[in-house]
């Protein structure tokens, strides 16, 4: 599997990866499908702060997933924080993709200096927690019935990951 940089011709199978996770999961709190040109447009903000999104690369060329994180909150103070997200397609889930995707995606946001990255799961999404727990995440909290989707109300557990230590420049 090869991991790299996405690229425009990557955004259709990015966008029905996203499409799939939106009209099928719980991975992701939206309800609204998106087009090609959403994803463009997400692709460039998250590149013009140099941001990576990254895609996972099958050895056919096909596109098995992808990750990214962009700002946790939109104050000076959390500048060195990162939330991150990663999808991985139907057909390719339980391979160990979403695994080699954050390995790449953390030492991304290492040589960014970035101090932590958040994630926040679904509660009872337990393959996702227990990837981020294998992979050093550790659980902060967890805020009941914060969201909704499929007519239900869900939980949000988060979890983080100190990436370095020492103080903020």
């Amino acid at each position: 599997m090869l991991i790299r940089q996405a690229r425009e011709d990557d955004l259709p199978v990015i966008c029905d990866i996203y499409n799939d996770a939106v009209a099928n999961t719980t991975a992701i709190w939206n309800e609204t499908i998106v087009d090609v040109a959403n994803r463009s447009a997400w692709l460039k903000a998250r590149s013009d702060v140099g941001y990576p999104v990254l895609v996972a690369v099958s050895d056919h060329g096909d596109v098995a997933g992808y990750a990214s994180f962009g700002d946790w909150r939109p104050f000076d103070g959390y500048r060195h924080t990162v939330e991150h997200s990663v999808y991985v397609h139907r057909s390719c889930r339980g391979g160990g993709i979403g695994r080699q995707l954050m390995v790449a995606l953390i030492a991304a946001a290492e040589r960014l200096d970035k101090h932590v990255m958040v994630a926040g799961i679904e509660s009872e999404n337990a393959a996702s927690i227990r990837l981020h727990q294998q992979l050093g995440f550790t659980e902060t909290g967890r805020m009941r019935e914060v969201g909704t989707k499929f007519g239900r109300w869900l939980d949000l557990t988060f979890m983080q990951l100190v990436l370095s230590t020492g103080s903020p420049a």
